[in-house]
């Protein structure tokens, strides 16, 4: 069923406001937590604001939406935002039908350095970690920071973490990571500043392939232990 965020919620101190960046930039941010509902959202408006003459691309974020028009000038834009406000009161969430895929992980040791210490630190041993992290269905939100990187919705509260406060300068790719209140996989190398919980030999990315990603927003995936590894 669709999903309608109601007028209550529109207009209550939490309200999605749009915040002008430039004189061809909107974006639409809502407030946290973030949610599969407000997700859906965005991926029903973006297929609504598309439609938009004056409208050049439609960029959907983690429950945001960034809106690039033509050059406008400021009373356009300002315009644009009040139709764009109304919409969301009229645009009801947009479930995608996705594919269910499973992600095999080899966690821990040299393949995910830091679930020993994320564990000790939120007072949880390391199979509690790998059992919460595994037994969760996630849901892909969108594609982003790299070509295939699945930002996922679903991560268990109690898994939530910081970023490392020094990135890392390499991550290999396949390693399965933990930045916040997400969860995520790193299809190419690169540096990367998310705890790093195990590692993938599945590729989320081939040009080969049609489409190349393995992912894409609405499917749903869930993480499956190989192994355990301890040093």
């Amino acid at each position: 069923m669709p999903n309608l965020i109601s007028n209550a919620e529109l207009n209550s101190p939490d309200q999605p406001t749009w915040q002008l960046c430039s004189e061809t930039n909107l974006t639409l941010h809502f407030a946290k937590p973030i949610t599969l509902q407000k997700q859906q959202l965005c991926w029903a408006l973006a297929d609504r604001i598309r439609k938009l003459l004056t409208v050049t691309e439609v960029v959907i974020g983690m429950n945001t939406l960034s809106v690039f028009t033509q050059p406008l000038t400021f009373i356009e834009l300002n315009e644009l935002k009040q139709h764009l406000t109304q919409l969301i009161k009229q645009t009801e969430g947009q479930s995608i039908q996705g594919k269910h895929i499973q992600i095999p992980v080899q966690y821990g040791g040299e393949y995910g350095p830091d679930l020993k210490p994320m564990a000790q630190a939120l007072g949880l041993s390391v199979e509690e970690v790998v059992k919460l992290h595994s037994e969760a269905i996630y849901t892909v939100y969108f594609i982003g920071f790299q070509p295939g990187f699945p930002y996922l919705g679903g991560l268990s509260e109690k898994l939530y973490f910081p970023r490392r406060e020094t990135p890392r300068t390499q991550v290999p790719a396949g390693s399965v990571g933990i930045g916040g209140e997400q969860t995520g996989v790193y299809p190419f190398s690169s540096p990367g500043g998310w705890q790093l919980l195990g590692r993938t030999q599945m590729p989320l990315f081939d040009l080969t392939q049609n489409p190349p990603t393995a992912l894409s927003a609405g499917d749903t995936l869930q993480f499956t232990a190989l192994d355990i590894h301890y040093s």
